[in-house]
């Protein structure tokens, strides 16, 4: 029976040990397929393709994710960084100040102060830009701004507070009025408040604070994947002539008209099934069972062609232009 139990608890402590590791990679996975997801959307969107007619999968939304992400990683890490640093020059600091001078002390208090201030007031302006989207949705930076200034504004505040909690619990704490240096009559204090209940409503916000701070910065980062896209896709169109050249053959004539686009009939033979030739064609990607083809050319009026993938066309790949 006991071995029963041993063997019972041993597999619980693998299955809880399992699920610490899989569950922060799932929800990894999950953010690299979100913000790959938005990124792709609005490169080919672009083009005027709903990503979601490509019909890529789960691997080819992750594997894209890196490029949107790698600036907003690198500005979290080096702000994380510098954070912590500041961090052990204030604690250092205000530790000194409390113990040399009440003067400087009184300075520090008021700078603390003003830095609180300084993050409420940002936070409110995040937050009344927020409610009025009907007023500022036509600002292009809204969708960086709003959530920037939130995340600043709540983390500044946060951090101010308890470094001003920090220089509290610092200062000496008077003699008890037990003492012989004070009268044993009684003063009169003034009313406190409800200790637990206050202790549980700021860590309330505390929690709260972080969530905010969380949700913007995903909302920030969300942005940034969106406009990684876009100029991904601009510089795309800018640069046509680096996508592979496609040469297409179909039974029947297209009537494309996007400027740039050759188009020529086949002479006819036997078993010649494919009558129309078109070139200056560029490969913009290849999805589940169709291709997205570009003219070579950017143009306002140009369009993308969708090709499936079977035998109702000839497609060939033409070599580059440049001799090895």
């Amino acid at each position: 029976m006991s071995e029963d139990t041993a063997s019972s608890g041993s597999l619980a402590q693998r299955v809880g040990s399992w699920a610490n590791i899989i569950a922060p990679v799932s929800v990894l996975s999950a953010l690299l397929f979100y913000f790959g997801y938005v990124s792709s959307r609005a490169q080919y969107e672009y083009f005027g393709i709903d990503v979601d007619s490509i019909g890529l999968g789960t691997q080819e939304y992750i594997m894209r994710s890196p490029q949107p992400l790698l600036v907003p990683l690198l500005v979290l890490t080096l702000l994380g960084v510098s954070g912590l640093a500041l961090d052990a020059v204030v604690r250092r600091h205000v530790s000194i100040t409390v113990e040399s001078s009440t003067r400087r002390l009184t300075h520090i208090q008021l700078v603390i102060g003003l830095a609180r201030t300084v993050g409420l007031v940002m936070l409110a302006a995040g937050i009344l830009m927020l409610f009025a989207y009907a007023y500022f949705q036509s600002w292009v930076a809204y969708a960086l701004a709003t959530p920037l200034l939130i995340a600043t504004g709540a983390g500044l505040a946060a951090y101010a507070s308890r470094t001003s909690d920090r220089v509290q619990d610092q200062l000496p704490r008077p003699p008890s009025h037990g003492s012989a240096q004070y009268p044993t009559q009684p003063i009169s204090q003034p009313e406190q408040g409800n200790p637990a209940g206050s202790a549980t409503l700021r860590r309330a916000a505390t929690i709260m604070g972080y969530v905010l701070v969380a949700v913007s910065i995903f909302w920030a980062t969300a942005t940034l994947a969106e406009w990684t896209g876009r100029g991904r896709a601009q510089d795309q169109a800018q640069h046509l002539d680096r996508l592979p050249r496609v040469i297409l053959d179909t039974k029947e004539r297209l009537f494309l008209r996007s400027p740039g686009i050759e188009e020529s009939s086949l002479p006819a033979a036997e078993g010649q099934t494919f009558h129309y030739r078109y070139r200056n064609l560029r490969l913009l990607i290849v999805g589940h069972d169709r291709m997205f083809i570009v003219p070579e050319q950017w143009s306002a009026s140009n369009t993308t062609l969708v090709v499936p993938i079977d035998d109702s066309v000839r497609v060939q790949f033409q070599f580059q232009n440049q001799r090895p």
